[in-house]
């Protein structure tokens, strides 16, 4: 059973888009990730022109992110202070990230630059993913006990001016160095089409040193917020937001991350990063193969341009 896609323009299968969605809902609902640095790619494997696939799925992220950060809200788990400074950054670095998109969607370079920003930022992500759970692993099977080291160490970022005192993070620290996150994020939020909780929320722990118990919280209210923000400028400035496909990938998500969160109870936190981390690089060397290998078109442009000639 089909439908047509009006902004990607092209027809697809309604329970192949479903099924993506409960795909990754359930990987969200498992591993507690937004899943748009998974589906973004996958929208382009099936023939979902990249612009659209980005533009689509941050529409996505907002709904389950307001989701999440509700839940953590009621259990007071979100610094708020912390929150709006990161989504001072990340309103003006999404708007930023917008304005450049339309800038290299005009020069025809968007489809490259989409590829190239997921396969450099999912082969760090995947590599140091699977690096750490692999270590975790081995010390859990030979029962070694943790070392008390400190998660973050204090360095000339640290030292910036602006301090603020962040009271549920227990932390007097720089505003500067979490806009410049929030920037950072936002940026990636409108190119990539993607949350951006799996750089945020390292860059919370080790950089910013916030206890883990309001990191997801507080990046899920700024990851609200600035996909919001990139939604809408995407739909105003270069209409890539396709309702439709938002719809489906929706309905599927909220199912599949149902799903997840009652089969991830169940199974060990190394195995689950471990696995993870092998799925972000099979996607990476997939588009990393894409990227190398010789378009099927190329010929048909030279042909063209060599009609057009004569």
């Amino acid at each position: 059973m089909h439908i047509y896609l009006p902004i990607a323009e092209m027809s697809v299968n309604i329970f192949l888009i479903l099924g993506m969605g409960v795909g990754v809902g359930m990987l969200s609902g498992i591993f507690g990730v937004g899943g748009g640095f998974l589906m973004t790619p996958l929208l382009i494997f099936i023939g979902v022109p990249p612009a659209v696939a980005v533009g689509t799925e941050a529409n996505q992220i907002v709904a389950s992110s307001v989701s999440g950060m509700m839940a953590h809200w009621r259990r007071g788990n979100v610094d708020f202070k912390m929150g709006f400074v990161l989504l001072v950054g990340g309103l003006i670095g999404s708007t930023f990230g917008v304005w450049l998109f339309a800038l290299l969607r005009t020069l025809g370079q968007i489809d490259l630059v989409v590829k190239l920003s997921y396969v450099v930022f999912l082969g760090i992500v995947g590599s140091l993913m699977m690096v750490e759970s692999l270590r975790a692993l081995m010390r859990s099977r030979q029962g070694a006990a943790t070392t008390g080291r400190k998660l973050h160490e204090h360095n000339w970022l640290h030292g910036l001016p602006f301090k603020m005192r962040f009271r549920r993070s227990k932390l007097y620290i720089s505003a500067t160095l979490p806009l410049m996150i929030g920037f950072f994020v936002g940026v990636l939020s409108a190119i990539m089409g993607v949350g951006g909780g799996f750089v945020m929320i390292p860059a919370m722990i080790y950089l910013l040193g916030m206890p883990t118990s309001v990191v997801v919280g507080t990046s899920l209210f700024q990851i609200t917020f600035v996909t919001a923000n990139a939604t809408f400028f995407q739909s105003y400035l270069n209409q890539t937001v396709d309702v439709v496909l938002a719809l489906l990938l929706l309905t599927g998500g909220v199912i599949g991350a149902q799903i997840g969160t009652k089969v991830g109870a169940n199974l060990k936190g190394e195995q689950l990063r471990i696995l993870l981390a092998a799925m972000v690089l099979a996607v990476c060397l997939k588009l990393l193969f894409d990227l190398v290998l010789t378009p099927d078109d190329l010929y048909s442009i030279s042909i063209d341009g060599a009609a057009g000639g004569h």
